[in-house]
């Protein structure tokens, strides 16, 4: 086995040696549903992605969890600001990032817990912790791990006890939970019902009703579903403390082993900020996907290594937008050629091109040396170029085999990243939105010949009604001499 990954524990590059030969067990926090997915959320599913595509292209099995965090403090409180049940509140978001990670093309997780769904495994965690003496409770309902108890606290983020004064994530700080801590640096592993809070939003315990606090569903759930030790553990960069290194403590003062390797991806920024609610600076996947084809909003996000900041502007998107046309581009001319040639068509040859039919030993040998080294997408990238440079020769000189050749292989590279052109996440796609126009231009046209008729017939209140409903939906119509044109605000 020869992938090399970061990790972020140990801060070197380190072999991945699976715990069972042939699987990698990988737990990746997912989304705390409060609000509308942005692209700092996706950047570390698609950045998992690659990671996940890259050890089953290798021949490893990956069993791969992302949880859902489902009931949260900021849930609760935005959605009692907006009179709205905590559950349906979380529901409508949590269907909102699935969609994004649909369009965006996202390998499904084999598994995808829910917080909610698993409130007996975590009450059971926190018995364990208090008999093994590293958590109490409070007397008021609230249980709370102590950290000076467990000696290697703070390792994960190389951080002494003695410099930090909480442990806790500002959000969810409260004076409440705070009252019962026996050390000002102690986390709540469970916390008491409210009474401004709903009944709903609570689960009896033998502590009293309460809901688990935030780190404590990732410990509990990778236990179930991974082991108690597994390969990976990711995330962003920003969760690095306090949240995983309370995910540390809780798992190894159970007696787990935990992770093996600490995996995580860097922000999106805007003007050298992290894209966060607070600054008013997120982009909105869905809003974005109005504007940006999904392909291309994907190579912006998953071309860049994964522990690279992204400096997200229009310029990027402009830069991956033309990567993506040059790699359909040769694609769909080289599927043609060879379609033409064989007196087949495009599917024959899109599954006669498929990457699965290229073995893994015949990739090119620089691709996979630049995946297995912590994922460097931006070696990659440059094989890929190369081959997508000597398949265009290859079609000017009408050099079949050759063709045949670097298609396969930039289908198989480009679907390593999620972006082959002619799979059928982009395919399939393309000729939807081939289809949409087609029908837009029938409508509008229509329209626009309507309007003509009631120039001629001098009726002008018609003639501007018709202009005002095209304008209303984004269509701009410019009258002339050969008559009128018109197009998409935008494009």
């Amino acid at each position: 086995m020869s992938v090399q990954l970061y990790d972020s524990a140990t801060r070197s590059l380190r072999p991945l040696e699976p715990v069972t030969p042939g699987l990698v067990r990988i737990y990746l926090c997912g989304a705390t549903v409060q609000s509308s997915p942005h692209i700092g959320h996706l950047r570390a599913a698609l950045a998992f992605d690659a990671l996940v595509r890259w050890l089953r292209r290798r021949g490893l099995q990956v069993h791969y969890v992302r949880n859902v965090t489902d009931i949260d403090d900021k849930i609760l409180q935005k959605s009692a600001a907006n009179d709205t049940a905590w559950w349906a509140w979380a529901q409508r978001f949590e269907r909102e990032f699935a969609a994004a990670y649909r369009a965006l093309g996202a390998v499904e997780p084999d598994y995808e817990p829910r917080a909610t769904g698993h409130i007996p495994e975590q009450i059971a965690l926190v018995e364990r912790l208090i008999d093994r003496g590293h958590a109490y409770d409070d007397g008021n309902g609230n249980v709370y791990f102590s950290v000076t108890s467990l000696p290697d606290y703070g390792s994960l983020t190389r951080q002494n006890l003695r410099d930090l004064s909480t442990t806790e994530d500002d959000s969810q700080i409260d004076a409440a939970t705070e009252a019962g801590k026996r050390d000002s640096r102690d986390f709540a592993l469970w916390k008491a019902a409210k009474p401004t809070e709903p009944h709903t939003a609570s689960w009896d315990s033998p502590w009293g009703r309460g809901r688990p606090g935030w780190h404590l569903e990732c410990s509990a759930m990778s236990h179930k579903y991974l082991g108690e030790t597994f390969d990976i553990h990711g995330g962003g960069i920003d969760l690095r403390f306090p949240h995983h290194e309370n995910e540390q403590a809780q798992s190894h003062a159970a007696g787990w082993g935990f992770a093996n390797m600490w995996v995580h991806n860097a922000w999106v920024t805007t003007k050298g900020e992290k894209m966060s609610k607070s600054l008013g600076n997120s982009l909105i996947v869905s809003e974005l996907l109005d504007e940006v084809p999904a392909a291309v909003l994907r190579f912006a996000l998953c071309t860049v290594h994964h522990r690279s900041t992204i400096e997200w502007s229009d310029e990027l998107l402009d830069t991956a937008g033309a990567a993506w046309q040059k790699l359909t581009s040769f694609t769909t001319n080289a599927a043609t050629l060879l379609a033409d040639t064989h007196d087949s068509d495009i599917e024959q040859v899109r599954a006669q091109t498929a990457p699965a039919a290229l073995e893994f030993d015949h990739l090119p040998e620089a691709f996979v040396t630049a995946m297995d080294d912590d994922l460097n997408v931006a070696a990659a990238l440059a094989v890929i170029w190369e081959q997508v440079r000597l398949g265009n020769t290859a079609l000017a000189e009408v050099q079949v085999e050759a063709v045949s050749t670097h298609l396969h292989n930039v289908r198989a590279m480009t679907d390593i990243l999620g972006l082959d052109p002619l799979g059928s996440q982009w395919y399939e796609r393309a000729d939807a939105d081939a289809n949409t126009s087609a029908a837009l231009a029938t409508l509008v046209d229509a329209l626009i010949a309507e309007r003509a008729q009631a120039r001629s017939a001098r009726n002008w209140e018609r003639a501007d009604q018709i202009r005002d409903q095209l304008s209303d939906a984004g269509i701009t119509v410019e009258d002339s001499a050969a008559g009128a044109r018109w197009h998409v605000r935008g494009e």
